[in-house]
């Protein structure tokens, strides 16, 4: 760190994350706020986003409240990242940087709104922004940083500086924390020779025309897949698919669903299951990965089926986490290290 930098800068950190309900009776204003979103549904009219969120949350509700009392009446993503939040605090601290650590949600509790309004009355020198979200997209990264700029005014941050850290789909770090996850699952299966086992990474799926637009994140999900099959071993067989689309739009393929059911005839009978766009348990690994393609699976006969764990507190993301941000600091001369 920059020695001759003052002392008094108060450093932070923001985590981002989408947010979930974590009572069934959260779940229909979740979804109004999640689907008000325009960069999660683009309409060439403004007026109509409002109207088309109560609509699809109305239709929706139902069918999400019982996917959500299956994993046990709400998400757990709140509780994660709250415990990732103090994690990484925490880790921070025993390098000798005193910074605090902010957690902002999208679309539900804490929002962004709430953790703007903290840092604002901390009067923080230096701000680092951090999603939890490897891969950047428009519609998780750039949302929340739309919606922090919108908070923040033209004058952004004022005296306070602001660095944001995009994505770290292709660092180091969170390869190998990701690496680990999958190796440690490969280990259960019954026959363990790297052929044996397919490994389906899944990611969270964005319309088409997001990335015909130039939206970075289907390159950076397959460049996260190639790092971790790098260091896993090319000779394993391994593809990628793509799970949670909303609405008649054409969305990017293949489906998770058909990935498994495609594995399953041609005699695939080892799949190991990577949410490679997740670092946190939530709807889309609990229900979806655990229950949803679990059920797929036995129904297909296709007789072997783990999943790979999301990353949550695992202490090497944690420090992967950390490193990112002391090397932000360290780029930007934010702070002296406490001795």
């Amino acid at each position: 760190m920059n020695q001759g930098t003052n002392k008094r800068e108060k450093i932070g950190v923001l985590l981002f994350n989408l947010g979930g309900p974590e009572t069934l009776d959260q779940v229909r204003p979740f979804l109004y706020t999640l689907f008000s979103d325009p960069d999660i549904i683009r309409l060439p009219w403004k007026g109509l986003q409002k109207p088309l969120a109560w609509l699809i949350s109305t239709q929706r509700y139902r069918k999400s409240r019982a996917y959500y009392e299956q994993i046990g009446g709400g998400s757990p993503l709140r509780r994660i990242t709250d415990e990732q939040a103090q994690a990484l605090q925490a880790t921070l601290a025993s390098r000798g940087v005193e910074a605090e650590v902010y957690v902002g949600m999208r679309y539900w509790n804490p929002l962004i709104e709430e953790a703007v309004a903290r840092i604002t009355s901390d009067r923080l020198s230096h701000l680092v922004v951090l999603p939890l979200y490897p891969q950047y997209s428009i519609s998780t990264t750039g949302s929340s940083l739309n919606r922090l700029r919108e908070l923040l005014g033209p004058v952004g941050g004022g005296k306070m500086k602001i660095s944001v850290i995009n994505d770290y789909h292709d660092d180091a770090d969170y390869v190998d924390s990701l690496t680990e996850t999958v190796s440690k699952e490969l280990a259960e299966f019954p026959d363990t020779h790297p052929s044996r086992t397919h490994i389906l990474f899944s990611a969270h799926s964005v319309p088409v025309s997001y990335i015909e637009k130039g939206d970075p994140y289907l390159d950076q999900t397959k460049r996260t897949v190639e790092l971790v099959m790098q260091r896993l071993g090319v000779d394993r067989p391994y593809s990628l698919s793509f799970q949670s689309k909303v609405g008649p739009v054409k969305w990017l393929t293949p489906s998770t669903d058909t990935a498994v059911r495609d594995l399953a005839a041609r005699g695939t009978s080892q799949v190991l299951l990577v949410p490679v766009s997740f670092v946190s348990e939530h709807i889309e690994t609990l229900y979806e990965l655990d229950i949803l393609y679990k059920g797929v699976a036995e129904e297909v006969k296709l007789p072997h089926y783990r999943r790979a764990g999301a990353l949550n507190t695992r202490q090497d993301f944690i420090e992967a986490l950390a490193n990112l941000v002391t090397k932000t600091l360290d780029s930007d001369g934010a702070v002296q290290r406490k001795r």
